[in-house]
């Protein structure tokens, strides 16, 4: 529920010596900030990839972790609704052999052996961070990468995200089918050992920064990293108006069978058998005579929803014009704070390269043509030189018109990772960040499973924090980390709208708990664990009510937003309501 119209970032009472601060130490190098309340002046978001909260946080102290899920929403059941008695495994460091097959399965018309019983496993166990399981950049390895045939990282095999297939996994807050609606099986109930990854041990470690495990946040809307992208930024899903709904190579609406699934798994048979199509868009409402009739209770329209490129550049190259979402217009949260005064920018990893800002920070290419670093595509055409892991469709405000290749709003407010790290390295005497910041890493540190190592990704978010933390901007920033979505792994908490669990949703979500972090100086004490509930349109909420923005959609108007975290947990001497709205800073 949300609680008021309108927040400071900062409780009154938090002290004179704040207010005292000179409007100068509160400058920025293009557009000056002014005050944001009396203990930070900015926010940053970091914007990671593809965990749940009980595969990666699951082991904090104090939280609800995977250790206090009851079996009902544990025990993983097979098509027909019966418990397996074993996971069946297809990454090829878990299946046996290389394992010793202790479990016959015999619940499926298909008898299969395994080392893992139907419960959850820890990951490190079987597949370590320095074992050598990561593909070379730009590799794909559908089961993974034998130890010792790949690079140090200890990565594991991907494991299917997408909207329809979650919906099934859900099983209506059971949280029982994600082992039989996934292509990678029983791997979707490990967890890794929360206290070995460098986060954990960042924030363990002495002098560490003040934070809260936030452990009741759910990503946005069902299914993968793009749809999620566009929830961070716009709190809905994109559409495309009269898409092509013939059936042809060019439709690209999915085709859902009785249970509302788009495809066959191993563990899985879909009734429609070839019938079925995985698209980048919802079904049809009105399929054409060749494709079956979308079942009643299925969403459909002309919602995309699973990964599709965008019109402009950066794109998959050679994607063709008519699989290319067409510009979006609807407003994006930069579209509100840029029309609010506030400076901001999104700094992705990779983007000077990928967008062919030649000289600019991060630009690795020499002055080609052609493209001369050797981690680029090699079917990149010059000036845009796309690294081998530069995630396309993580780059949400590449799909809007607002943002379009010549535009000032791109030029301005869409920039490299480089960039937000040297603004921090340079902040030793004043902050030099924006006021709003969203950083997003490129695929070899952002932790996506199959591409990325966890332990890899973890290392680069502690060297972001250590940049804000270790400069003047540490005093009055508000970071906060989260993930896009849940990689395809199980969680034991059902999300809002599912079953009987309360609190905001519609038909696109929310879904999996992911982990989430917010880390200020003016938390009560040097750890707390928040319960409140949030989705990642929480974020939005956070920036809309504290500089006075209107609402994007009805759920960013509807969540709670993450001040609750000062709200609850600063002292009892510092929880005066807070008591204005932060000042808008100038764009640039």
């Amino acid at each position: 529920m949300r609680r008021r119209p309108l927040v400071s970032l900062i409780l009154s009472t938090i002290g004179a010596a704040v207010l005292a601060l000179p409007a100068a130490g509160l400058a920025h190098e293009r557009g000056h900030g002014h005050g944001h309340g009396k203990g930070a002046n900015r926010i940053v978001v970091i914007y990671e990839e593809n965990h749940s909260f009980d595969n990666l946080y699951g082991g904090w102290e104090g939280v609800d972790g995977p250790d206090d899920a009851d079996s009902e929403h544990t025990t993983q059941v097979n098509q027909d609704g019966a418990p397996y008695d074993c996971l069946l495994q297809d990454d090829v460091n878990l299946t046996s052999p290389p394992l010793a097959a202790d479990c016959t399965d015999s619940t499926t018309s298909t008898p299969f052996t395994s080392h893992f019983r139907n419960e959850p496993f820890e990951i490190d166990d079987f597949i370590s961070p320095e074992d050598t399981t990561c593909p070379a950049p730009g590799t794909f390895a559908a089961n993974g990468v034998p130890k010792g045939s790949g690079l140090p990282g200890g990565c594991t095999r991907d494991l299917v995200h997408r909207y329809y297939q979650e919906q099934y996994q859900l099983d209506g807050g059971r949280q029982d089918r994600y082992v039989t609606g996934s292509d990678a099986v029983g791997l979707t109930m490990g967890r890794y050992d929360t206290t070995a990854l460098p986060i954990y041990r960042y924030l363990h470690s002495p002098g560490h920064p003040r934070y809260a495990i936030t452990d009741n946040f759910f990503q946005s809307a069902f299914g993968g990293s793009f749809l999620n992208h566009q929830w961070l930024v716009a709190a809905r899903t994109p559409t495309w108006p009269d898409a092509v709904n013939d059936g042809g190579e060019d439709d690209l609406h999915s085709v859902v069978d009785e249970n509302g699934m788009p495809t066959s798994y191993p563990l899985y048979t879909s009734p429609l058998g070839s019938t079925a199509v995985d698209g980048a868009l919802t079904a049809s409402c009105d399929p054409p005579a060749s494709r079956p009739p979308t079942p009643d209770g299925v969403v459909c329209g002309d919602h995309a929803v699973n990964t599709i490129q965008p019109t402009y550049q950066p794109f998959a190259p050679g994607t063709a014009a008519t699989r290319r979402l067409p510009p979006q217009t609807h407003a994006t949260i930069g579209d509100r704070l840029s029309a609010a005064g506030v400076s901001w920018a999104w700094y992705s990893g990779g983007w000077s390269n990928a967008n062919g800002d030649v000289g600019a920070p991060g630009w690795t290419n020499g002055t080609g043509p052609p493209c001369s670093d050797p981690n680029a595509l090699a079917a990149a055409q010059w000036p845009n030189c796309p690294d081998k892991l530069f995630q396309f469709h993580h780059q949400p405000l590449n799909y809007f018109a607002s943002f379009a290749p010549g535009t000032a709003m791109r030029a301005e407010h869409v920039r490299d990772e480089q960039e937000f790290l040297e603004r921090a390295r340079t902040s030793s005497r004043r902050c030099r960040l924006d006021t709003v910041s969203f950083v997003k890493p490129i695929g070899a540190e952002n932790e996506h499973p199959g591409y990325a190592s966890a332990s890899a990704g973890s290392m680069h978010l502690v060297e972001l924090l250590r940049g804000i933390e270790d400069s003047r901007c540490a005093r009055d920033t508000m970071v906060i980390v989260t993930y896009d979505e849940f990689g395809g792994q199980w969680d034991h908490v059902p999300p809002p709208g599912q079953g009987d669990t309360p609190g905001p949703h519609d038909e696109m979500g929310p879904s999996s708990r992911i982990p989430a972090v917010v880390i200020h100086p003016k938390l009560r004490r040097s750890f707390v664990v928040d319960h409140t509930q949030y989705d990642t349109t929480s974020i939005l909420a956070t920036l809309e009510r504290a500089f006075g923005l209107e609402p994007l959609t009805s759920r960013d108007a509807a969540v709670e937003d993450l001040f609750d975290v000062f709200g609850k947990h600063l002292s009892q001497t510092a929880r005066t309501r807070p008591s204005r709205v932060l000042a808008a800073s100038p764009g640039r």
